[in-house]
């Protein structure tokens, strides 16, 4: 989980940076810059955003037709974590 937030505050953040880095390496070389484009630099993170939510509706697998088997704690203390198990197959 901490992966996915971490990825897509990355994409969020990516046209901020690559707009002021890009800002600061014109202004070393003498060229004349505008007005920080903050609308656009907020729908570019939008649509980055947008498309790392379908990105991950497309490319994810799914599990449909499988059955979800919670943590279960063994003898002996042992946690064995969730999983999903597919469908008719016998429990361990």
């Amino acid at each position: 989980m901490l992966r996915v937030f971490l990825l897509r505050s990355v994409l969020i953040a990516l046209p901020f940076v690559v707009w002021f880095i890009w800002a600061e390496y014109s202004k070393r070389t003498g060229r004349p810059m505008g007005a920080t484009p903050w609308v656009w630099l907020a729908t570019g993170s939008a649509l980055l955003f947008g498309l790392s939510l379908l990105f991950m509706v497309v490319f994810q697998s799914d599990n449909r037709g499988e059955v979800y088997v919670p943590a279960e704690v063994t003898e002996g203390g042992r946690v064995t974590p969730g999983r999903f198990e597919e469908k008719g197959t016998p429990a361990p």
